[in-house]
């Protein structure tokens, strides 16, 4: 029997910044469905972005960090004969997308000290140079991906 084929829901954008990217990243950030605390610290994430990186729209730096830490490769365990194989495979577009922000989310989170949103705009802006955690994350992913490229033809 087929499965039932998903559903994609449309998004409205952002109605600060009209950007269908930081809705979703909004929705990503949202603990126990408190959104308008997670719109909250994501506006004031764009304001400390606005500030530090003295630009105009702090969008542009963010759609950088979201390129700059969008994973090519990922390895998928595979099971083949009796043996676990971490098969590297290309990320779906969307799946690139929803990794670049959880893992700058998750970068943002592990930092002591400082409110959220400033920890998330000092990590948007370090990933938009190529540096910090979520980027680091990006480095040991493909790593793996080229580590473990005899099991390519497992991916099937």
């Amino acid at each position: 029997m087929r499965r039932k084929i998903n559903i994609k829901r449309e998004i409205s954008p952002d109605a600060a910044y009209d950007s269908v990217k930081l809705s979703k990243f909004t929705n990503y950030i949202m603990e126990s469905g408190k959104k308008t605390i997670a719109r909250s610290i994501v506006r004031d994430c764009m304001e400390q972005i606005k500030e530090q990186a003295k630009v105009e729209n702090p969008i542009e730096i963010f759609e950088a960090a979201l390129r700059n830490t969008a994973p090519m490769m990922e390895v998928r365990s595979r099971r083949v004969g009796g043996a676990n194989y971490q098969v590297p495979r290309e990320v779906r577009p969307e799946r690139r997308q929803a990794l670049s922000m959880k893992w700058i989310i998750e970068a943002a989170r592990g930092k002591k000290g400082k409110p959220i949103s400033i920890k998330l705009a000092d990590e948007i802006i370090a990933a938009s140079k190529n540096e910090g955690e979520a980027v680091k994350k990006r480095e040991n992913v493909h790593k793996m991906a080229e580590a473990n490229k005899a099991f390519a033809h497992f991916a099937w």
